[in-house]
């Protein structure tokens, strides 16, 4: 590994938002899932969440994409997802279209926040809406009512880094080296005196 790329994934870890994350519930179509984790990745996020019921577990070997970045967190039910988000203080908003839903952009991403999709052609669970703090709705203009489940959460959640950005929220580092994918080596460099070129490669333990 070069240099440059070793200086590249530590600035990337170091802007990593724990207190930030995604909980995909039902979302099983791969395409979907994929490019939901990859907007993750875009934005910072270090973990997501997903709950996929018997019917759809065949899809957990699916592909994510930029897993490779960002881990992932698999619950059997949805009262084991929340639990856990909100154990770890977490206000926990949902997409859903609801007399008392406000616009994805009035929200206070700053605060430990997760941000549940439900599954593309139902939504959220009763169960997941009923647990939720808060409903959040993407404005509509035209006939359709909603958006696919990926751009709404690309909407979303470039709507908590332009927040987060204001704040500076990415000049402090939040993930502990402890907990960085791989642990990150020494630069070894190997000089070759006669040429006067110094070739350098990066263990990684």
């Amino acid at each position: 590994m070069s240099p440059e790329r070793y200086q590249r994934i530590r600035q990337v870890l170091e802007r990593r938002q724990t207190d930030l994350t995604v909980c995909l519930e039902n979302v099983h179509k791969p395409h979907n899932v994929s490019a939901v984790v990859r907007t993750c990745d875009a934005v910072g996020i270090h973990r997501v969440h997903t709950v996929w019921e018997k019917k759809y577990q065949f899809r957990r070997g699916t592909a994510m994409g930029s897993q490779q970045w960002v881990r992932q967190t698999n619950h059997d039910n949805i009262n084991d997802a929340m639990a856990e988000l909100k154990g770890q203080g977490m206000q926990v908003l949902v997409t859903h279209l609801s007399d008392t839903a406000v616009d994805f952009r009035d929200i206070d991403y700053t605060k430990p926040t997760a941000i549940l999709f439900g599954q593309e052609k139902y939504g959220a669970t009763d169960e997941a809406k009923a647990m939720a703090d808060h409903d959040i709705v993407i404005p509509m203009m035209g006939m359709v009512q909603s958006l696919n489940v990926s751009v709404a959460a690309a909407l979303v959640l470039y709507e908590a880094q332009r927040q987060r950005t204001i704040a500076g929220m990415y000049n402090t580092q939040q993930l502990s080296a402890r907990h960085w994918p791989f642990k990150m080596g020494t630069l070894v460099c190997i000089s070759f005196v006669s040429a006067k070129v110094c070739h350098c490669r990066l263990l990684i333990h």
